[in-house]
């Protein structure tokens, strides 16, 4: 039977969408009343996983952390914004599992935060190295997580920083620039156009799609 295909359209109350890459699974599952995309990254070698921003609904993130395999080992919160992490303090102690977020909003978290990450940190998922890159500007430390597949399409995570469409939301033209900048600097003009963009909500995109559009974000200021 062919596997089906990955489109990540998740509506809140249904089932994850998992991609299956040759060494890394991806599960994306919305939750919450702000539709939260969370998402479970699990190497295939070694059966790691990690969960990126526990948002909300504790008992169905009780259910991803263990998809296809034991409780994830690690969660990465993109960002201090509440809603990406209601679920944070019950969904690590229920798996045990060591916190990550980014040295500027760790500290605005509700608990404690095992690894504070910096931009170009790079964190390993079993035999698979994910690279930390920080996105400032909707929050001072809001930061994507990057992985690579060898001879493929990047896959980057973005929480709130990039949408379909444009940025995330900022609040002065500081912060627009800021994240503008970095997002041009780091992403657009390192990553091919066929790199998949998850975001924090709705559904995916990639660089090539949203590309054409920077110099029309720069101009609206949003």
């Amino acid at each position: 039977m062919t596997a089906p295909i990955y489109t990540g359209d998740v509506t809140v109350g249904t089932d994850a969408d998992l991609r299956v890459l040759p060494g890394l699974l991806i599960a994306k599952l919305a939750v919450g009343p702000m539709s939260n995309n969370a998402y479970l990254l699990r190497c295939t070698a070694s059966g790691e996983g990690l969960l990126i921003d526990a948002a909300n609904e504790a008992d169905r993130l009780r259910e991803l952390v263990r998809l296809q395999g034991p409780p994830v080992s690690s969660i990465l919160t993109t960002h201090r914004h509440a809603d990406h992490w209601q679920a944070l303090a019950e969904t690590a102690a229920d798996a045990e599992a060591a916190i990550f977020a980014s040295d500027a909003d760790a500290d605005e978290l509700p608990v404690a935060v095992d690894e504070r990450l910096s931009h170009e940190d790079v964190i390993t998922l079993g035999e698979l190295s994910l690279e930390i890159i920080a996105l400032r500007g909707h929050t001072p430390g809001s930061i994507a997580v990057l992985y690579r597949d060898p001879g493929a399409a990047a896959h980057l995570f973005t929480g709130d920083s990039l949408f379909p469409g444009g940025p995330g939301r900022t609040t002065s033209l500081a912060d627009f620039n800021s994240l503008m900048d970095d997002l041009e600097t780091r992403v657009f003009d390192v990553l091919p156009d066929d790199t998949w963009i998850y975001p924090g909500h709705g559904n995916d995109t990639t660089l090539g799609a949203e590309r054409p559009h920077l110099a029309e974000w720069r101009a609206r200021g949003w």
